[in-house]
């Protein structure tokens, strides 16, 4: 193998939250953001299972989302659930598993592209021609997601195939980033910070900048080549 992925982790629950129902697993195959929603007590235990069967998960990303689909409804309460945006790695090729209004983006040759699609009513009028996406970002309800793994209703997750180049810069994160940033400072910040776990920690402060009323989370993955002597 001629690359390999460095890999940084920020989470923190925000200015106004006490808890934090965010959950993040990571491992050099698989990372993956959550994103626990129904009160914090049903939050944090949704997000952390999900997180918790992808850590003893091998293999296609499917099974995995029907499985903590099946667990949320057999363990947890009604209206626990969680949103997920996760990665799995086969060499330079990769499989995203997105559900919710988490988010995953590249950076790539300079150019920062989102990955994912928000599960979001407001997303849905940005399809649908009935709202601009600038009106999107400011409506109050905004955060209102359509599809998530949720106790007794779940949803189905979006399972897309990416190729990966070496240098590429890969962005997971919750919403408590990307509803309270500019995403043009979140390419700043991507762009012009080497340093993977700098640039997370400076995500986190740039959205706590701005009032941090949500929990915020980023995996940042870099792309790089390996060395000669490491091959």
């Amino acid at each position: 193998m001629t690359h390999e992925l460095r890999i940084a982790v920020a989470t923190d629950p925000g200015l106004v939250r006490e808890h934090n129902e965010d959950s993040v697993y990571v491992r050099q195959d698989l990372q993956a953001v959550a994103d626990g929603m129904g009160g914090h007590e049903h939050g944090e235990v949704a997000s952390a299972l999900a997180v918790n069967v992808l850590a003893d998960w091998q293999g296609d990303l499917g099974p995995a989302v029907a499985e903590i689909a099946r667990r949320l409804d057999a363990e947890t309460p009604a209206g626990a659930g969680t949103t997920l945006t996760a990665i799995r790695w086969e060499g330079l090729a990769f499989q995203l598993a997105h559900i919710g209004d988490s988010r995953a983006y590249v950076l790539r040759e300079g150019e920062l592209r989102q990955l994912s699609h928000d599960h979001t009513m407001v997303q849905a009028l940005v399809d649908a021609g009935r709202m601009t996406p600038e009106e999107a970002l400011v409506h109050p309800r905004r955060a209102y997601v359509l599809r998530a793994l949720q106790s007794g209703n779940s949803h189905d997750p979006d399972l897309t195939w990416h190729q990966a180049k070496v240098e590429d810069r890969y962005l997971l994160c919750s919403d408590g980033l990307t509803d309270y940033t500019d995403l043009d400072d979140v390419h700043e910040i991507l762009l012009s910070t080497e340093d993977a776990t700098e640039a997370a920690w400076q995500l986190i402060a740039l959205a706590n900048g701005n009032g941090g009323p949500d929990n915020i989370t980023c995996v940042i993955v870099d792309v790089v080549r390996k060395k000669w002597w490491q091959r």
